[in-house]
């Protein structure tokens, strides 16, 4: 984890050194001019120190995460809560939907700085940023919900194939995901993206 970041790191660096050159490519020539092409460079510059940021302690919090044996501490302490809302700890179904359901909290808690940010400050600076607070919660409540009720279905299927599955369970799997993917695509254009995005059809001259 730590050799691919060094790696995407690096990657980076190079595309930040590319955008400090303040001469127009030559193959932009023509095509934008040079106060739009500095005004997305400046933005690009902004996105790529707040990249360098964000990534930065992601990875400091990923390493600490593994380093610490967080993940099995999560684990055990999931299945403490299952007794008390009358569910059976030792159903595997139900204490993996607990341990993600606990995991997946961290995450948002942790990325919430870095989203504000980058909306309300990067996004809103150079004039992109068309949302508001209250919009950006509403979103971000919208895809938890999202995820409480899809994941689970989505999960206890996967268990349930993983137990059930026998020699030839990466077949099963794989027909498992790969019609999971095909459902995805249907639906997501009709029931998803319109939670989040409004769509107009395109006028065709």
């Amino acid at each position: 984890m730590i050799l691919m970041y060094l790696f995407e790191t690096y990657l980076d660096l190079r595309q930040h050194a590319a955008l400090k050159l303040t001469t127009l490519p030559k193959t932009l020539e023509g095509v934008i001019s040079q106060k739009k092409f500095e005004k997305f460079r400046a933005y690009s510059l902004y996105k790529s120190h707040f990249h360098f940021v964000h990534e930065f302690v992601t990875i400091l919090i990923d390493s600490a995460i593994l380093f610490f044996g967080k993940l099995p501490w999560f684990w055990n302490k999931s299945g403490i809560f299952l007794p008390l809302l009358g569910l059976n700890e030792k159903n595997e179904i139900l204490h993996t939907l607990s341990f993600l359901a606990s995991v997946m909290i961290w995450p948002q808690i942790t990325g919430l700085p870095f989203s504000v940010y980058s909306t309300f400050v990067i996004e809103a600076r150079h004039g992109f940023n068309k949302q508001t607070i209250w919009l950006f919660f509403k979103d971000l409540i919208k895809g938890i919900c999202l995820a409480i009720i899809l994941g689970p279905p989505i999960v206890s299927a996967s268990i349930v194939i993983v137990q059930s599955g026998g020699p030839y369970l990466a077949i099963y799997l794989w027909a498992f995901m790969f019609v999971l993917s095909l459902v995805m695509m249907i639906i997501y254009p009709v029931l998803i993206a319109p939670l989040f995005n409004k769509f107009t059809p395109m006028s065709i001259s």
